[in-house]
């Protein structure tokens, strides 16, 4: 079975910056306990305090589609609007070695 990587990068608008990063955060520990989580780290960008970057492996697709049902996430998604400049960029990898 082979396991999914995603890499998903934020941009918060300007004056957003603590607000984005506290919803990020507050997505950490919930997600971590999720079935199917193998890792879910939020990093920032040291030459841009406004840009962060989850990544996250998970030991299935399904396991990746469970997630994005989750309350916790779904609680986000009308609040990307207003904290973020866009949509995330999420890509999805798959490891081969």
């Amino acid at each position: 079975m082979k396991h999914i990587t995603v890499v998903a990068i934020f941009q918060a608008k300007p004056g957003k910056e603590a607000e984005l990063k506290k919803a990020l955060i507050s997505l950490v520990a919930p997600t971590r306990k999720e079935t199917g989580c193998i890792n879910y780290d939020l990093h920032t960008s040291p030459e841009d305090p406004a840009k962060f970057l989850f990544y996250e492996n998970w030991t299935s697709k399904a396991a990746l589609d469970a997630h994005l049902q989750n309350d916790h996430i779904k609680a986000l998604l009308p609040r990307v609007d207003e904290l973020a400049v866009g949509f995330p960029e999420i890509k999805i990898w798959e490891k081969i070695g």
